[in-house]
């Protein structure tokens, strides 16, 4: 079996990386929600999560930075979406409080790595 070797940009960049990771995050912590749920916040979270690190691989990949920054800006949006999304599960009683202050700070670090990396891009 080969070994796997990234070969687009994106997949070297830290914030899609950890991306990637809190899209995982979220989508376990998701499948314990009311199932009521489906195809109202379990969908809406998982999309918005999973929408992070796909608009930083898409940005990643233009030709210009405003473009890239435009794009960025959408990952930024899409983690805010996560944020209140995770208010409404823990208001719901899907999640407890400690799930809610990890999935949290997580998305903190991870919206402070991005306007972080945004703040860069000239």
């Amino acid at each position: 079996m080969e070994e796997y070797v990234p070969h687009f940009k994106f997949e070297k960049l830290q914030i899609w990386q950890k991306a990637m990771d809190y899209g995982e995050d979220i989508f376990s912590v998701s499948k314990d929600f009311h199932k009521d749920e489906i195809y109202n916040l379990i969908s809406q979270i998982r999309r918005a999560a999973d929408s992070i690190a796909l608009n930083i691989a898409e940005g990643s990949i233009s030709q210009s930075n405003p473009e890239y920054k435009k794009f960025l800006g959408y990952a930024i949006r899409s983690l805010a979406e996560v944020v209140t999304c995770l208010h409404k599960a823990e208001r719901r009683k899907y999640i407890d409080k400690e799930q809610f202050t990890k999935l949290y700070a997580e998305a903190f670090h991870l919206m402070n790595m991005m306007q972080s990396f945004k703040s860069k891009i000239n």
